[in-house]
């Protein structure tokens, strides 16, 4: 247990039967009461956000979320499944965890899963990813100042803007976290 006056950006804990993380707090001091903790905490599980306001002296129960290392193997009707990079143990995860990271992620992808007991929570990413654009209109120089850039299809079906000098079958770097081309790979 921990108190609310121990939170901080990032902690996570169990409050209302589900699994939240601190997005964002303040230490409120009035006046004449006491001081209260205005607090922003997402689900992990839906990711719905919710503001709440506790007494300086309540506690919440703290969880461990343990980060485990996982290949991306291949995807298996809707859902993806995962290899979990120690023990060799292959798992199931539905789309609607795995989410916006299925755009960037190509099979062989090592990622991050974040677990609480048995359970997946997050998909976390490496923050750059090469992959391949398998289609692309020809770059037309024309009246462009400054760099234009027009839409690439990748190998794994995301859509990003490249510059025109970048050409298809080109390896390029995109960030996953903003789906922004980096540079050619």
């Amino acid at each position: 247990m921990i108190s609310v006056t121990e939170l901080r950006n990032g902690t996570k804990v169990e409050m209302d039967g589900g699994l939240w993380e601190c997005l964002d707090y303040s230490h409120l001091k009035m006046g004449r009461g006491g001081a209260k903790v205005v607090t922003k905490f997402r689900n992990m599980e839906t990711g719905s956000i919710v503001d709440r306001t506790f007494n300086s002296g309540e506690k919440l129960q703290d969880i461990y979320v343990e980060g485990k290392k996982m290949q991306y193997l291949y995807k298996d009707g809707a859902d993806f499944m995962f290899m979990d990079m120690d023990t060799f143990e292959q798992v199931i995860l539905p789309p609607s965890l795995v989410g916006d990271a299925a755009k960037f992620m190509k099979e062989n992808t090592e990622v991050e899963v974040a677990m609480y007991g048995e359970k997946a929570l997050t998909i976390t990413l490496p923050n750059q990813v090469i992959l391949k654009i398998v289609e692309t209109d020809p770059g037309v120089r024309g009246d462009t100042v400054s760099g234009g850039t027009k839409p690439a299809k990748l190998e794994t079906g995301a859509v990003v803007q490249v510059p025109l000098f970048v050409e298809q079958d080109t390896n390029v770097k995109v960030d996953t976290r903003t789906g922004q081309y980096l540079s050619r790979a």
